[in-house]
């Protein structure tokens, strides 16, 4: 981890590492957790983090897809970073209006890479890579803030998905290594 990387790890961990109860769809309880909307709601962390991010982002990459709900901020600051343009994934179709799981830029034909905040078991961005290459997409990376070691690398990998991640847990500080 770079000096740089090592500076942005401690000000995530102060912005948004929290130490607190935490229950994850699976039922599973953490005694803390990685809270995206606090890195969303600091302008200044959410440009540096965007930033670093972007020198992650695959040569060839035409679209950046955000993840519903923390990977959309983290695709709209990073597309302001990069200059792609950026798409937004629900986890079911809207159901109403436009009836869409993916909205924004088009993504039919087009090299995508996903963006999602933290990355576990690998589950959700694996689905959405199947939404994406259903309305045509080519999906072969991911990115993340966050990489927890819950086997999400290798369920993408096996999938033809390449994950980068700008963190894992371990370059948290030793006090926020639980966060979600």
């Amino acid at each position: 981890m770079s000096v740089t990387t090592t500076g942005l790890a401690a000000r995530l961990a102060a912005t948004a590492c929290v130490t607190d109860a935490f229950t994850l769809a699976d039922g599973q309880v953490l005694d803390s957790y990685f809270d995206e909307y606090r890195l969303a709601a600091d302008p200044q962390l959410l440009h540096d983090v965007a930033d670093a991010m972007s020198a992650s982002v695959p040569e060839g990459a035409e679209v950046l897809a955000g993840v519903e709900l923390g990977g959309v901020p983290l695709v709209v600051a990073l597309s302001a970073a990069t200059g792609l343009p950026a798409a937004f994934l629900r986890r079911t179709p809207k159901r109403y209006g436009s009836r869409r799981q993916v909205e924004g830029a088009v993504v039919g034909g087009r090299h995508v890479v996903l963006v999602d905040d933290v990355v576990r078991s690998g589950g959700q961005l694996l689905a959405m890579a199947r939404t994406l290459r259903i309305a045509g997409a080519h999906v072969a990376d991911a990115l993340c803030v966050l990489e927890r070691p819950l086997g999400g690398r290798l369920l993408l990998d096996g999938n033809g998905i390449a994950l980068g991640s700008l963190l894992t847990e371990a370059d948290l500080p030793a006090t926020t290594g639980a966060a979600s």
